[in-house]
């Protein structure tokens, strides 16, 4: 565990944006550092197929809406 120093506008914006995301300020900004650090790994995928990937991965299944039948 470490300290880093971001500017003061990127941690209000961590700050709000974890309130709407019902998460912990430390919890946003882990969130957005791990889909950041996949994005660059991953290019050619969208946000949303990181997300399924990373779901697959942790063996949860996508809500019944979002299946194609």
């Amino acid at each position: 565990m470490g300290i880093v120093k971001i500017d003061d506008q990127l941690h209000e914006d961590i700050r709000r944006a974890s309130t709407v995301m019902c998460r912990s300020i430390n919890a946003q900004a882990e969130f957005w550092m791990k889909m950041g650090m996949l994005a660059e790994a991953n290019p050619t995928l969208s946000f949303h197929e990181i997300v399924k990937a990373q779901m697959a991965a942790a063996d949860i299944a996508p809500p019944a809406s979002t299946l194609v039948a």
